[in-house]
Order: C-alpha cells, then sequence, then structure tokens
C-alpha cells in the first residue's frame, strides 16, 4: 500500500530581514550557495539533528510550551524559527517496537540507509542530557564537494513510550545548520501507533533559502517516517496515514 505524508510548514518571512547571525563554524559575513542545502535529499530530518546550540548574536525564544500533540513534557520545537515541517503516520506494530527502534540510537544505521555512523557520548538508556553523534552523506554539487555532515545530538525531553525531544547542530564541509530541534510523540490508539513529528530548522545558511529549506526538511521527514513504519511493520498489513494540515510556506525574497 502506498503510503502518503503531507507535512505541515509554517509561512516564512524573508531572510533578508529575519536571518540570525551565527557563530562558529559560520562565517557570518559569506553566505554558501544555497544549492548546497538543495542537493541534500537526504533525512536531515536526520539533521533531525542534534546537539548543543550554536551561540547567536540576538538571543532566540525558549523552546516553547505547547499542547501534548506538539510537545514532550510541555518542550517543542523553536517558535521563532523560519524553518519548519511536519508530519503524522500510523504504524500497524506494538507502541514498545515503535519506541524502541526510535530511540535504540545506535541501531539506526541498520534501518536507515542514509545514516552512516552513530556513537552514544554517554552510556545507559538515553535521558534528559543524553548526547550522541552521527554522520550522513551530503551529495556533491556544481560548486562543492560531497562531504559528510556531523550530527551531535541532545536529548532535551524525554517521557519514555510517549515523547522524546532532541537539539543540536549539523556541520559538514561548505554547509552547516545552527540548531535543529526536533519533535516526536507516540501515541497507542486502537492497536495501532499514530506517530507525530515536527522540526525546525535556524541558523543563516538554511535561512538564506527558506522555500528550498523547508522543502529539504519536509523530505527528510518524510523519508525517515516511512523507514520507521516500514521497519516496524515488517511484513504486517499496512494502514492508513493520518496526514497534517498542509499551510503553503511564504515565499522568500
Amino acid at each position: 500500500m502506498r503510503t502518503t505524508i503531507t507535512p505541515t510548514t509554517s509561512p516564512t518571512a524573508s531572510p533578508s530581514t529575519s536571518s540570525r547571525s551565527g557563530t562558529g563554524l559560520v562565517r557570518s559575513a559569506r553566505r554558501r550557495s544555497p544549492a548546497r542545502l538543495a542537493a541534500l535529499a537526504v533525512p536531515l530530518a536526520l539533521t533531525t539533528l542534534l546537539g548543543t546550540t550554536a551561540a547567536s548574536a540576538h538571543p532566540r525564544p525558549a523552546l516553547r510550551h505547547t499542547p501534548a500533540a506538539s510537545a514532550c513534557r510541555g518542550q517543542g520545537t523553536d517558535p521563532g524559527a523560519l524553518i519548519r515541517a511536519s508530519a503524522d503516520i500510523v504504524i500497524d506494530a506494538p507502541l514498545s517496537t515503535v519506541w524502541k527502534l526510535q530511540t535504540d540510537v545506535e541501531r539506526w544505521p541498520t534501518w536507515q540507509k542514509p545514516v552512516l555512523t552513530i556513537k552514544r557520548l554517554d552510556p545507559g538508556p538515553l535521558h534528559r542530557g543524553s548526547r550522541f553523534r552521527w554522520t550522513t552523506p551530503a551529495p556533491p554539487t556544481p560548486s562543492t564537494p560531497a562531504t559528510t555532515l556531523t550530527i551531535t545530538s541532545t536529548i532535551q525531553q524525554l517521557r519514555s513510550g510517549s515523547c522524546v525531544l532532541w537539539s543540536g547542530p549539523a556541520v559538514g564541509e561548505g554547509v552547516r545548520i545552527d540548531e535543529g530541534v526536533h519533535l516526536w510523540t507516540f501515541r497507542e490508539v486502537g492497536g495501532v501507533v499514530r506517530v507525530h513529528t515536527e522540526e525546525t530548522w535556524t541558523g543563516p545558511q538554511p535561512e538564506a533559502d527558506v522555500p528550498g529549506s523547508t522543502a529539504l526538511l519536509r523530505t527528510g521527514l518524510e523519508t525517515w517516517l516511512r523507514d520507521l513504519k516500514a521497519t516496524a511493520e515488517a511484513d504486517g498489513p499496512c494502514v492508513g496515514v493520518r496526514t497534517a494540515t498542509p499551510v503553503p510556506p511564504r515565499a522568500a525574497g
């Protein structure tokens, strides 16, 4: 059965007026080619990233406190981010199976081809403050060579069997996302599991091409959800998908 996922994107403002200045590996005086981001057709939802937040010239709002479907223990994605998407899917598998697949991060490469390597940076089960570092490929463009993105993720919130929220940067040669904040929630309804995911990106480089970055993020979320569904269900029956209501992004300019 063919699965259809419709992500949600929010209206966006022009990066010329809303872009934030970054530090560290970002050269604030120079914007790298938006074509570089457009070429990364891998789950950067993988860039989904994530770990320690990069410094910014302007303070960012705290992660938002929202209702259950859009938060984990009251904490959600970045409310000030220009780039965001969300999607839902229904998985015909036990909640324990779906949860274990998603949170046993060291096994991600066994069911997600875009995850090349992954390493836990602390022992024991995932908990608030846990960190892990992983890599995913980025293909070449006419102006830049192929590279590998390194993602350092920090768990910001976690409720066993219910939700997990992580955040952090993705960095590669010629590519950087200052911070991605990625939320997952899981709810068992009528013998199936409804999975909701949403993510935001911030940083001067992705904000230089808000529509392109949003499309890339959407692709990553869709790919991740499909891989999770296929792996959890194995050879089981395919069930329908409950999609998010799309909000057309505002054209940058």
